[in-house]
């Protein structure tokens, strides 16, 4: 898993090639990380969101993903996944799982070689924070994804804990 690295800190100061935006099916801003990327980004991630086409009124399904240029933000691009509510998701380690995944894969699709992530679903929609940790470090540990730079962005030292020590058990396993 070197592959894999852990920051404690702000998401929106991320230099990689991309970075995930833990976003709401309508990609049109919100509180958390969304409404941090948004703010950082400027009204140019607003207006390419609102580009997206919408499917059964939403822009991003859950376990899904879109991109949009990163506006003011250092990153080339944003990509917008959605996870899942977990206490009302029939299927919350399928739906993360595929939110990490999809981004990934969006990104790589995009000539990306680093990827800035944040801990999906694990603020307002409610993941527990040790479960998460291990779908998504489990998910970035996919052999397709060894060859990129993955830097998970944890927003404070509560969650960053969890992520280190799942990520030790990967490493000694």
């Amino acid at each position: 898993m070197n592959h894999i690295q852990l920051v404690e800190g702000d998401i929106t100061l991320a230099t990689e090639d991309a970075i995930v935006n833990a976003a709401n099916p309508h990609l049109l801003g919100g509180g958390g990380v969304d409404g941090a990327i948004h703010r950082a980004a400027g009204p140019q991630l607003l207006a390419e969101c609102r580009k997206i086409p919408k499917i059964n009124g939403e822009r991003c399904p859950v376990g899904e993903a879109r991109i949009t240029t990163a506006g003011q933000l250092a990153a080339r691009y944003v990509v917008h996944t959605v996870g899942p509510i977990y206490h009302s998701d029939p299927a919350p380690a399928a739906h993360l799982a595929a939110a990490y995944r999809s981004s990934l894969q969006l990104a790589m699709a995009h000539g990306c070689h680093s990827v800035a992530l944040p801990a999906i679903a694990c603020g307002v929609y409610g993941y527990p924070l040790s479960a998460a940790a291990n779908i998504a470090l489990q998910t970035c540990n996919e052999p397709q994804f060894k060859h990129l730079h993955i830097v998970f962005y944890l927003f404070n030292h509560e969650i960053a804990e969890i992520w280190r020590q799942t990520l030790a058990k990967f490493a000694s396993s």
